[in-house]
């Protein structure tokens, strides 16, 4: 694959995973979400502002962001492959696909995609802590890994009712897991450890409400723990 295509696929997979999703809802409706409960535009502070419906819409589109720069990776380097591989002599040339580069392609879209929601370049590069979108990415590129994270997810859910503490343990599952499943998938393993650190790093204001006894449990109308 030659690298403008990769450059495409990350420029496109940030721009889609951009779209402030939770800023545009709330706008819709005469409210600026940055000012209001947590300040974030995240489903979590979305469904306290907003209502359960709003918030839940916010979280599957915001979802749905990282699952469709994914799709649309593995649709372009298809199309590529199919396209062109053969009409370019070089020694490389593959009679068919390779699952490794298909993979690496299609990683690059899900981290761009992660960062295009949690700095979004319309919101002055401020956006969302990435739980949603990770959710989305990891759903096309690993299920089971993301089924094992979701799982304690909903358990520390039940357990706390903060949704931070909740994410922040997910954040730390979801690379565990995929160590444990695809251990000789270094590049995934990586970029996954990576992800979730990032996710703990965007709930460091979370951590600080927590570490002072002022995070809010779901249920109330303002505080952290957003996605």
């Amino acid at each position: 694959m030659p690298i403008w295509s990769y450059i495409i696929v990350a420029v496109a997979a940030y721009l889609l995973g951009s779209i402030p999703t939770g800023y545009l809802v709330a706008k819709a409706k005469g409210i600026d979400i940055r000012k209001t409960g947590s300040g974030n535009i995240g489903a979590t502070n979305a469904m306290r502002v907003l209502g359960k419906p709003a918030g839940i819409f916010v979280l599957l589109v915001d979802a749905a962001k990282g699952f469709g720069a994914c799709f649309l990776a593995a649709l372009i380097y298809t199309c590529y492959f199919y396209q062109f591989n053969g009409l370019h002599p070089t020694t490389d040339a593959m009679p068919f696909p390779s699952p490794k580069i298909a993979n690496y392609f299609i990683l690059i879209a899900g981290i761009f995609a992660v960062l295009g929601h949690n700095y979004t370049c319309w919101l002055k590069f401020k956006g969302g802590k990435g739980i949603a979108t990770t959710a989305g990415v990891y759903l096309a590129l690993a299920p089971i890994a993301l089924g094992i994270a979701f799982a304690i997810f909903i358990l520390a859910l039940l357990t706390t009712r903060y949704v931070s503490v909740s994410s922040i343990l997910a954040a730390i599952a979801l690379p565990a897991a995929v160590w444990i499943l695809q251990p000789h998938n270094l590049f995934l393993g990586i970029v996954t450890t990576a992800l979730g650190a990032l996710a703990i790093y965007k709930h460091k204001s979370n951590i600080q409400r927590l570490m002072q006894g002022t995070e809010n449990r779901l249920g109330k109308k303002s505080g952290g723990g957003d996605k």
